[in-house]
């Protein structure tokens, strides 16, 4: 059998295009230039302690010290041994960064479309429509990687999906397992949460169809094939997804066993997120027009309206000069709408959208019905609080499994930009085939010019009379700056409404005048697409490259190093000791680069220490802040300069207390923590590893010569020695965490427990001891295993399989 090379030349080719216009778009990369994205400069901040290990050791460290106190590194990239689906995670991703994410993109749609048997260049076409979609470069230029990530695999995963329906059930099987260890290596669940949503509407809309056609077995032994690559693919990520697994019931992603807040007032008791924090980013039921017109709503939360806007002159008649007018103009605060913040507008184009329309009334069966479906659910969800379809919302988070673990509900609307492309291209596919009734396409032209002309031309003429451009902050501008700013900016967000407006008419008129000169016999296909492909990039590029340009690039050197340390860290680096630093002034994650901090940049931080901050380290405690070794504290004077306080106060990194007292809830144990005198009683609750003590003690005898002291420290290792008497109860200024944290006297493993809320503590024998703390997750170990098996076996079953389809063929 000859292998088909020439088949694989087009294909080739058009991989190739999509290298070249990655590197295009994001074109400083190629000069050694780093997008400055703010959560990347926020994660290297956190991550600094356990790369540091890295190199110095080469070992992975599963916990450290920099940030929150202390937390394992599973949600800050850590890696793990015989990963192989993440080496080749790390193949695909070759370009440099945020290059290699938009080639994820656009080759994962490519394949999706191809497998949905789309020719080559529609299934191109639709690559550029789904990968230039403003949401999807804009989380790139923010530094949403892992949301990215999980993303450009999700069309991959449907692509495997579709095969096995299609009966092609190997090739089916080993794609859908490949594609959803890649999918899983992302790490970001909340994106695969929701492409599991998608999932079941295309398994619904497969179900119909195949009870429809008397196709019922097939699809339950369909259904059984994909679900055993979904098994095999877990397998392959089973270190990863077990230690989560283990962590976020820790985290305050799990559940509080708190009945209060810190105000006092009663808690909601939930098993996962408030549903305030759930559904704060809310997306407002009129923005949804942002699909279609970009500043439908002012666009992003600052847009530059340029000298010759009504704001400019406004500045300048409050006494701005022009600089600082010209300044604060390029800022101006235009968006509108219901969001506290947007970086931009969830624009997936006005072709395309048009495209879409027009599929509606050409496109049949199951394909329409499901990428509609998707739609509809993910923007009725996206809604959010806002009504009237609060109801769904709340509906998912009482009781549908997992969804409260998430926050950002807008952004489900990923579903949506990738349903919408693709059946943009369907309505393509349906234009140029003969087959179909060239009345039809007519008509369903007529409709797609009808509604989305329609509409722009009724914004443009009714604007003033159906909106008033009136913003959530408005209120707060017009306290600072009077009336006249506030009509200044209502008249520049009418002004960039109106052109963007006219950008959307004008481009679907063109692309209705494309599809109507086809029909017409006055353009051949090619150039139709040729068309679609000019007429989709200046769309979507050149809103794209409002928010996401070569501005947003620096050098190299000064992204892997974000931070410069200040006067004040060079001076609290010069104790060499073991500490905690407090730091009010430098944000969330720059101390951590530096110091063992108390603060830190994660959405997933410990819940029982995210709930001691809230209680009382925001008030500054300087009770808890000593129990927590906390050395220093970085505040500023009174005239805004950050200076070093040195607690005289902290109680160092361990102790021997006189009383262990016992309360009886977690509530109980909050509260007591606040005037609790920590350096002489500790207090603990009802925990599992209190089994593991026949009996502790409750007063104990410490005398002047007792002592405990730290020798030697690395994130993942503590060794200290004991001095004492009388048996003692020792606390550690170290945060508890139940999972992996192996305690040692004098070599032999023992039990430590819970204490004052966040901290560990354990009884300690009299005399001379040395005490260990090792963290040696069982769940890093067992996970390795599980992944080398389930990597071989996959080996296996991918020679059986392709060694099959020769014979077959």
């Amino acid at each position: 059998m000859s292998f088909p090379f020439k088949k694989l030349v087009p294909h080739s080719l058009v991989i190739l295009g999509f290298i070249i216009i990655s590197l295009a778009y994001f074109s400083p990369v190629l000069k050694g230039k780093a997008i400055f994205q703010n959560d990347i400069v926020q994660y290297i901040g956190m991550s600094k302690q356990q790369k540091d290990f890295k190199a110095d050791t080469g070992k992975e460290t599963y916990w450290t010290n920099s940030a929150f106190g202390g937390m394992p590194t599973y949600q800050l990239g850590a890696r793990y041994p015989h990963n192989y689906i993440k080496k080749l995670d790390l193949a695909l991703r070759f370009l440099p960064r945020p290059a290699d994410y938009l080639f994820l993109y656009l080759l994962s749609f490519y394949v999706f479309l191809l497998v949905l048997k789309v020719d080559f260049k529609l299934a191109a076409l639709g690559a550029l429509a789904f990968g230039f979609s403003t949401y999807l470069i804009i989380i790139l230029g923010v530094g949403h990687n892992s949301k990215a990530h999980a993303i450009a695999y999700m069309p991959l995963v449907l692509s495997g999906i579709i095969l096995v329906f299609q009966k092609k059930y190997i090739g089916g099987f080993l794609l859908t397992t490949v594609a959803m260890g890649l999918e899983l290596v992302s790490n970001h669940f909340q994106m695969t949460y929701y492409l599991l949503l998608l999932v079941i509407v295309l398994g619904i809309a497969y179900l119909i169809d195949a009870y429809r056609k008397q196709e019922l077995p097939h699809y339950f032994k369909s259904i059984g094939v994909l679900f055993t690559a979904v098994v095999l693919s877990i397998a392959l990520n089973a270190s990863n997804i077990l230690a989560t697994n283990e962590y976020v019931k820790e985290s305050k992603r799990g559940k509080s066993e708190l009945t209060i807040n810190a105000d006092g007032s009663t808690k909601e008791v939930t098993s996962g997120l408030d549903k305030a924090y759930i559904t704060q980013f809310s997306y407002g039921i009129i923005e949804t027009f942002n699909l279609y017109i970009p500043r439908f709503m002012g666009g992003g939360n600052s847009e530059d309206v340029g000298k010759d806007s009504a704001t400019y002159e406004a500045l300048r008649k409050l006494g701005a000069t022009t600089t600082q007018a010209a300044q604060e103009a390029k800022r101006a605060p235009t968006y509108w709408g219901d969001q506290p913040i947007v970086e931009a507008p969830a624009y997936v184009g006005a072709v395309v959208l048009f495209l879409f329309v027009f599929a509606l009334f050409l496109v049949k069966g199951r394909l329409k019905w499901w990428l509609v479906g998707g739609t509809i659910l993910s923007l009725l969800l996206s809604y959010g609080k806002n009504q009237p379809f609060a109801f769904l919302t709340n509906f998912f988070i009482d009781y549908v499994p997992l969804y409260n673990k998430f926050r950002a509900v807008s952004s489900i609307q990923v579903i949506l930009e990738l349903c919408i492309p693709a059946l943009a291209v369907f309505g393509l596919v349906k234009l140029f085939k003969d087959s179909e009734n060239n009345e039809r396409k007519l008509v369903a032209l007529k409709y797609a010019i009808g509604i989305t002309a329609g509409l722009a031309l009724i914004f443009l003429f009714f604007k003033s009379s159906l909106f008033d451009f009136v913003g959530l902050n408005d209120g707060y501008y017009r306290q600072n700056y009077g009336q006249d700013y506030i009509d200044a900016l209502k008249s520049d967000r009418k002004t960039i409404f109106t052109e963007d407006t006219i950008r959307s008419l004008i481009l679907v008129t063109l692309s209705a005048g494309i599809v109507f000169m086809f029909l017409k016999e006055k353009l051949k296909r090619d150039w139709v697409i040729a068309g679609f492909f000019i007429l989709i990039l200046f769309d979507l590029i050149g809103v794209d490259k409002r928010y996401v340009n070569n501005d947003d690039f620096v050098s190299g050197i000064k992204m892997s190093k974000p931070f410069q340390a200040s006067e004040v860290d060079k001076y609290i680096l010069q104790d060499k000791s073991h500490y905690r630093v407090y730091d009010l002034v430098s944000g969330p994650s720059k101390p951590s680069y530096y110091h063992n901090s108390l603060s830190g940049y994660n959405a997933a931080e410990l819940r029982r220490y995210s709930e001691v901050y809230d209680f009382y380290l925001t008030q500054n405690n300087i009770n808890i802040l000593s129990m927590l070794n906390t050395k220093y504290i970085v505040a500023q004077d009174e005239e805004g300069k950050a200076f070093p306080y040195e607690n005289d106060e902290v109680n160092g990194n361990a102790w021997f207390v006189k009383q262990l007292v016992k309360v009886n809830s977690a509530n109980e144990e909050i509260l007591a923590i606040d005037s609790l005198d920590t350096k002489h009683k500790a207090i603990f609750s009802s925990q599992p590893k209190l089994n593991m003590f026949k009996e502790l003690k409750t007063n104990y005898v410490v005398d002047s010569l007792s002592k405990i002291e730290l020798e030697q420290v690395t994130p993942n290792y503590l060794k200290y020695n004991t001095k004492n008497s009388q048996d003692g109860f020792a606390v550690f200024s170290e945060i508890y965490y139940g999972h992996g944290w192996k305690t040692f006297i004098d070599g032999k493993q023992v039990e430590h427990i819970r204490v004052n809320y966040i901290l560990r503590g354990m009884p300690v024998p009299a005399g001379n001891h040395i005490i260990e703390f090792k963290f040696e997750p069982d769940v890093v170990k067992t996970g390795s295993k599980i992944t080398l098996a389930s990597s071989i076996l996959f080996v296996l079953l991918l020679f059986v399989g392709v060694f099959y389809e020769y014979k077959k063929k």
